[in-house]
This record gives structure tokens, C-alpha cells and sequence, in this order.
């Protein structure tokens, strides 16, 4: 366990300071060895000293526990390398079961495998996912695991418990999920989404400050089912946290939060073994150029704040769904992906006071002058239009219906794609053929607008393609990531995500961003911006292999997890810098993405070429505020 490897850390474990755990030591040593001891208390108390002067915590300790390579085998996870316009796909979520064990969602390879991360050396469990489910999260819970595949599904485990593969199959129950599995599974932005009507309805979709609290609920192993209501404070680097037990409503704990900056996430975690209280928070910088952070704040069974684990997000660490898992023991684990490799950290904790405003003092710090951001670049060549209009775009690809035919659907099965030998169709299209299906398929290289996906549909062309190390193919229809935003700007030409910076202007806040905007990362993913969710996550549509398992969809995720990998905050120059007006268009109809809109239609886009670049080779229970309670 995290807790095994280090001194330090179980010293701040037991709520101690460098000097108190040296008072400890001390304390056992025998009267014969004073000379030695004197020794080693002139330079332990000198560095204790020097670790207090500096804030009173010390630089934490991460340990890779557990770490995957790039294959098939047990102890391998499925991992398709970034490339142009593409970004990672692999493991998407990791969770801590009651038992301690660890289960990570391995989607690549159709499968979740769980180990114990306390004893790296022993064998991992393989868990087969039935065939028609293509999840991008994971919970569980009572013995089942949950996935989530659009909306959660209940799966069980079949097999010997011992044996190294078994499998995983649905339960035929038709309960609803209860809101403690709906809640876990929001924690990290899977979530049912609200309807377009009422998403393109709202006047602006900027941050605001609410003072209504919103509810989450907690199956926590210390102290059993929980409600945790989160409040902002009056100035927005605060939130309050009211615990309380939901039978009896017996009052747990009142957390206060504050941050540097300004205050993101806020989603409680969980309550271990021990009565600790654990706490995902976020600072989001004013400043686009300084860097966002993500925590997990640790609370005594008093509600008194008491450490902090600095979640090591970095550029080169790949965008996961559920990065964070607390262990029953109240141990911190990370997922970290990277090109060849995936590794579980077991992260470090610091000790801060009570009242300490949380921060990452390994951040840089950039003086106000080296924080402002250069100015507009070159406007792109098309009329200005508004927000509203890509807004409309962006629901058309998402929510059209089309039938796949059989030219469409191609040869099954379809494992052209060489290196990591992944299938080439989309894998939301799989098993679909002859049905109908929803959104524009990912297609590495292809793009255009929504008339010419039809058009070539129709025509018999093969949908999408997820093979992002071949060359692109010309004989097949979708989108990419940077081709979806172009689309939805109004482009006809196809500008990559390394050409977007050149026409758009980085904004100076994250929190400045408004419906169409972007958040792009150059040379790897882009995603079009759609607003901020009550709580403060960042609302996105996308096409992508991972996340959208092969489509154009919406997601949801903390602002610090995009921020701190690299996305930058972009606005494109020919937009209108206007809210979204109402509109009465719906994405559950049958007009949904059919160009049947109650508002001007988006300029038109006449060819498929490329520019910018070189060629290439609500039913959430945070989001229904609830006052009052």
C-alpha cells in the first residue's frame, strides 16, 4: 500500500510534523545510543525546521504501484498512440472496489482488469465486457460492476472468482439505477446530458456564482449512504461542503474549501475506514497562461482539513474519464497513460493547516505581464457567423439519424489497420448494420459538411474510420476532430489543430469562454465548446475514438483536466461575439440534425479541401440545483 512506502508519508498519515515524528523516534531509542541520537536529531531537526518555514509541508511522494505495457496479455492494456489530429486512446477509468481491489477499464481491448495494488506481483483478473457494450467509466458497487456506455448498465461477473478470466454479463433487472451510482458516475462528468432545446434555449452559458446548493450522493465506506451539498462561498475561490447521514440527517461535517484562484470542481469522494473525508477540488487560473491544478483535499473525521494530494496532470499525459480512485484505507491512486505504457501512482499527500488556501507550490508562477495573452491572428476567409449558428451545426452532426446499409457497414470482421491491429469501424457502429444509428462517425483525415456526408452515405461509402497510423483513407465517409470544428465554424476548408491557432485568439481566462468557442490542443485534439454545467465542468462536443467511442458526441469534464494537459481556451476570429439566443430545436425528434432549424442556417460550405496545413500521410443530481434544501 501507498501508505508502506515511505517514512514521510506515514508520518503525515498519522497527523504528525517533522518535529513531532522526531519527538516519536527519540522517544524509543535507548539511553546508549544519546551520542547517535543527538547527532541525528541536529540534522533531522534542521530540515524539519526548514520544511515549516516553507508552509509546513513537505513535496509529496507519488509510487507507481501497478504499471501496464502496450499488448494483449494480463498484465498489458490496449493502447492506440496519439497521431495528428487523434488523440490516445486507452484505459478511460480506474475504481476502488470495497475490497481494496482496483479495477481498470481496458476499453481497447473489450475488457476490465482488476488486481490488487497492494501486492503488484499478483496475478491480474481479466474480465470479459459483453460485445454489444462499449463503456468509457466504470463503478462498482454491491458486487456488480457498472459501466457506462450512454447511460449506466448493470454487469456481474460469471466464473470462478479465482479463475484469470471471466466473464461479465447483464442483468435483466429493470430498476432504474439509484442516485448513489447515478452520483458516482457524474463525479468525473458521465452524466445524462440536458436536451438541446433547452441547451440551445438559454441565454448564455457563461460561469456564474450560485449560492443554491447542489446535491450529491455517497455510498461511502466509513460512515455508509451520505448526502454532501456543495455551496460556492461569496467570493469564488470558496465552496462549502455539508455532509450529513441520509437516514438519520445527523450533521457529519461543514468542509470549507478555498483555492488561489478560482474554485472548479468540487465533488466529494468519499469517507474511508477511518472516518477520513476525501474532496476533488480544482483551481482554474483567471489567466489562461498560468496553470490550472487539480487536488484531492483529505479532511479529519472532524471535518477538519488536514492534507492535500496534488494530481500529477501534465501535457503528456493522456485525457482519461475517471483518473482519480480513494481505496477504502483512504489510499490515493492516479491513472496515468502515456504513449507505450499505463501506470496506477499512488499519490503522495502534503500536510497544509486548517485554514491554508490549497495550491500547488510546484506550479510555475508567471508575473502578471508574462500572463496576457498575444493578440488576434489572421481572420479566416468567411463570412462572421454567430454562435448560435455553430452551436446548430455542432447538434446536427451529434444528432443525425441515417441507416447503415451494408456498403456502409464494409466486411466484418474489418482489422485492417495495422500496428495495434485495431478494427477499422467505429465501435458504436458495430453489430448495428441494417439499423438505425446516431451521429457522425470518426473518420481519421475525412472531412465536410453535413449535406456531403449524406451525399456520400447514400452513395454507398464506407463509414468512418479509426485507424489513425495508416494513411487516410478516400473511401470512406466521417469526421475528425479539427473537420467537426471547421464544419461547425462554417469552413469549407478543413483546418487541422495545429492550423487553428492561426485563426483563432487564445483567450485570456478559461472562464471566458462562450458557446462555440474551443478548446484545441495543437497537433493532437480539438473539442467545441458548448458551456459550463452548473457545477462548473466544461460541457464540450467532440468527435473522437475514446470518448465518443467513434462519433460526434457531447461530454462532460472537470475544466482542470483539459487545462492542465495542454488545451488552450481559443475563440475563432470570424464568430460574432454574441450568447446564443433561443431557438426551438430539439435533438430527441426526427428533424434533429436534418437541417430543419428555427433560425438562419449556418453559411454555406462549398468543397473539401484542406488549408491551414500540411496534408497528412438532466437527470444529474448535481445539475438539478436544488434551493432551499
Amino acid at each position: 500500500m501507498l501508505s508502506r512506502v515511505n517514512q514521510k508519508q506515514r508520518c503525515r498519515d498519522q497527523g504528525l510534523t517533522p518535529v513531532n515524528a522526531l519527538a516519536k523516534s527519540m522517544s524509543r531509542l535507548r539511553y546508549t545510543d544519546v551520542p547517535l541520537a543527538w547527532t541525528f536529531v541536529t540534522v533531522a531537526l534542521a530540515g524539519a525546521i526548514l520544511s515549516i518555514a516553507a508552509g509546513g509541508s513537505a513535496a509529496a511522494d507519488n509510487t507507481v504501484v501497478k504499471r501496464f505495457s502496450n499488448g494483449t496479455t494480463h498484465n498489458s492494456v490496449g493502447i492506440v498512440d496519439a497521431s495528428e489530429d487523434a488523440p490516445q486512446d486507452g484505459p478511460q477509468a480506474i475504481y476502488a472496489a470495497d475490497d481494496g481491489s482496483l479495477y481498470l477499464l481496458d476499453q481497447v481491448n473489450g475488457r476490465i482488469l482488476r488486481f490488487d495494488a497492494r501486492t503488484p506481483g499478483a496475478p491480474v483478473q481479466s474480465l470479459e465486457l459483453p460485445e454489444q457494450i462499449r463503456p468509457t467509466d466504470l463503478v462498482v458497487r454491491r458486487g456488480s460492476v457498472y459501466v457506462w456506455d450512454g447511460a449506466p448498465q448493470a454487469l456481474l461477473p460469471t466464473g470462478r472468482d479465482d479463475a484469470p478470466v471471466r466473464g461479465l454479463t447483464q442483468t435483466r433487472s429493470s430498476e432504474a439505477p439509484d442516485n448513489f451510482t447515478l452520483s458516482a458516475f457524474a463525479q468525473m462528468g458521465s452524466q445524462a446530458l440536458d436536451s438541446p432545446a433547452e441547451l440551445l434555449g438559454e441565454q448564455t452559458r457563461a460561469i456564474t456564482a450560485s449560492r443554491k446548493p447542489a446535491r450529491q450522493f455517497i455510498a461511502s465506506r466509513g460512515r455508509g449512504s451520505i448526502i454532501a451539498d456543495v455551496t460556492t462561498g461569496d467570493k469564488p475561490n470558496s465552496a462549502q461542503v455539508d455532509v450529513r447521514e441520509q437516514v438519520s440527517n445527523t450533521e457529519i461535517a461543514k468542509l470549507r474549501l478555498r483555492v488561489r484562484d478560482r474554485i472548479g470542481v468540487v465533488e466529494f469522494l468519499e469517507i474511508d475506514n477511518s472516518g477520513r473525508m476525501f474532496v476533488l477540488t480544482e483551481n482554474i487560473p483567471n489567466s489562461s497562461k498560468r496553470a490550472a491544478a487539480a487536488f484531492v483535499v483529505r479532511f479529519s473525521p472532524r471535518g477538519v482539513q488536514e492534507s492535500v494530494y496534488d494530481i500529477p496532470l501534465q501535457e503528456s499525459v493522456a485525457l482519461s474519464r475517471r483518473f482519480i480512485a480513494i481505496s477504502p484505507d483512504g489510499d490515493v491512486y492516479f491513472l496515468r497513460s502515456r504513449k507505450s505504457e499505463v501506470d496506477v501512482v499512488g499519490v503522495g499527500s502534503r500536510t497544509v493547516r486548517s485554514t491554508a488556501v490549497i495550491d500547488n507550490p510546484s506550479l510555475p508562477r508567471l508575473a502578471d505581464n508574462e500572463a496576457r495573452i498575444a493578440g488576434k491572428g489572421p481572420l479566416a476567409a468567411v463570412r462572421p457567423l454567430t454562435r448560435q449558428q455553430v452551436v446548430q451545426t455542432a447538434f446536427g452532426f451529434e444528432g443525425l439519424q441515417w441507416r447503415l446499409a451494408p456498403a456502409n457497414y464494409g466486411p466484418d470482421p474489418d482489422t485492417t489497420c495495422t500496428g495495434f491491429n485495431r478494427i477499422r469501424r467505429p465501435g458504436y457502429l458495430s453489430g448495428k448494420l441494417n439499423q438505425e444509428v446516431r451521429g457522425v462517425p470518426y473518420c481519421w483525415g475525412c472531412h465536410g459538411s453535413l449535406n456531403q456526408f449524406r451525399a456520400r452515405i447514400a452513395n454507398g461509402t464506407l463509414a468512418g474510420n479509426v485507424c489513425t497510423h495508416n494513411d487516410p483513407r478516400i473511401d470512406v465517409a466521417g469526421v475528425d476532430c479539427s473537420a467537426f470544428v471547421s464544419a461547425a465554424w462554417g469552413l469549407a476548408n478543413h483546418f487541422t489543430t495545429a492550423a487553428i491557432p492561426a485563426i483563432t485568439t487564445e483567450l485570456a481566462s478559461p472562464w471566458d469562454l462562450q458557446p462555440g468557442d474551443a478548446l484545441n490542443k495543437a497537433g493532437t485534439h480539438v473539442m467545441l465548446f458548448l458551456r459550463f454545467t452548473p457545477d462548473r465542468k466544461a460541457e464540450v462536443m467532440e468527435s473522437s475514438t475514446g470518448g465518443c467511442n467513434g462519433r460526434v458526441c457531447r461530454n462532460v469534464y472537470p475544466l482542470a483536466s483539459l487545462l492542465a494537459r495542454g488545451f488552450k481556451p481559443v475563440r475563432f476570429n470570424a464568430l460574432q461575439d454574441q450568447t446564443v439566443v433561443a431557438a426551438a430545436a430539439s435533438n430527441d425528434d426526427k428533424s434533429a440534425g436534418k437541417g430543419v432549424m428555427h433560425a438562419p442556417p449556418p453559411p454555406p460550405q462549398t468543397g473539401e479541401g484542406k488549408a491551414g496545413a500540411e496534408p497528412r500521410g438532466r437527470h444529474h443530481r448535481k445539475h438539478t440545483q436544488e434551493a432551499g434544501r
